[in-house]
C-alpha cells in the first residue's frame, strides 16, 4: 500500500488539516496517510527538519513525505520533489532539505504543476498533493518537474570544541519536556575518549554521568542520556526538565572533560 506522511504546522483545530487529507484521498483513495506531526511551530523549518530527519527512515522504501511548512506562494521560493535514500520528499525549497539530509539527494526536480486558482492561498492542498500522489502511485519525478541540481542551504547550529570542553545548545524540546541538544552521540564519543565529564547548564545545575534509560534515577531526579535521535538529552525521570530546570530553545550547555 502506498504511504504518504504529513509533517506540517497546520495544528489540530482548523479546517486545513482536513482539507489536506481530503484532497489526498480524492486523488488516491487507497493511500495510507500517516501523520508525523501537525504541531510544528508556525514556519519553524528547523523544528520540522529535526522531527522528520529522525523519523522518516522508520518508514518503508518509496514512502512519500509531504512537508507543509512555509508553503504559501512566494515568487522567490521553489517547490521541490526529490528522492533521498529511497524515500520521496515534497516541500518548499526553504532550506529544510539541507537541514534534514547528511548528503546530497539522489534526484531533484522543481515541481511544474499548474496551480488551481481555487487553491491559490493553499498550494499545499493542490500542487503538493498532486505531486505526492503522483509519486505514491509509482510516477517518476521527471514527469512532474524539471531537474535541478541545487537546493537552498541552511546550517544547523553546531557544537564547538575548545580544549577539553564542548559548548552545545538546546535545539528541541519534546512533548515530555525533555531537552534535546545539538551534541550527537558520535560527536560526544569522539571528544570524550573514555574520560569522565561534568555537564553544566542553567542555574549551576550539573550532571556527571550518562544514563542508559530514564528510570535509571529516582523519580524527580535529573539525568542525561542519548535518546532515540542519538542527540544528548537532559531529562527528569517522570518530570518536566525544560520547565523545572529553566532550559529553553537556544540555551547553552557545556561539557567539561577531565
Amino acid at each position: 500500500m502506498a504511504i504518504i506522511t504529513l509533517t506540517t504546522d497546520l495544528g489540530d483545530k482548523d479546517i486545513y488539516q482536513a482539507a489536506l487529507k481530503g484532497s489526498i484521498l480524492k486523488l488516491l483513495p487507497s493511500v495510507n496517510i500517516v501523520d508525523i506531526t501537525h504541531n510544528v511551530a508556525a514556519f519553524n523549518v528547523q523544528q520540522a527538519a529535526f522531527i522528520l530527519k529522525n523519523s522518516f527512515y522508520y518508514f518503508p522504501d518509496a514512502t512519500v513525505h509531504l512537508i507543509g511548512i512555509d508553503t504559501v506562494f512566494n515568487s522567490d521560493t521553489k517547490y521541490l520533489a526529490l528522492r533521498y535514500k529511497n524515500h520521496y520528499f515534497v516541500g518548499s525549497d526553504n532550506g529544510i532539505f539541507s537541514l534534514m539530509f547528511d548528503s546530497e539527494p539522489d534526484e531533484i526536480v522543481e515541481i511544474h504543476i499548474m496551480q488551481d486558482l481555487k487553491f491559490l492561498h493553499f498550494p499545499l492542498a493542490d500542487i503538493f498533493v498532486k505531486a505526492a500522489c503522483h509519486l505514491a502511485s509509482g510516477g517518476k519525478l521527471v514527469e512532474i518537474g524539471l531537474p535541478v541540481t541545487t537546493i537552498e542551504k541552511k546550517m544547523n547550529l553546531q557544537p564547538i570544541v575548545e580544549k577539553n570542553v564542548i559548548k552545545g545548545s538546546v535545539i528541541y524540546i519534546d512533548s515530555f519536556q525533555n531537552v534535546i541538544t545539538n551534541i550527537t552521540k558520535e560527536f560526544f564519543n569522539k571528544i570524550q575518549e573514555g574520560r569522565r565529564f561534568v555537564l553544566y547548564f542553567k542555574r549551576n545545575e550539573t550532571i556527571n554521568h550518562l544514563s542508559w534509560h530514564y528510570n535509571e534515577v529516582p523519580e524527580g531526579e535529573k539525568l542525561c542520556l542519548f535518546g532515540i535521535s542519538d542527540h544528548l538529552e537532559i531529562a527528569i525521570n517522570k518530570g518536566n526538565a525544560s520547565g523545572l530546570l529553566g532550559l529553553n530553545l537556544g540555551d547553552s550547555v557545556i561539557i567539561d572533560f577531565e
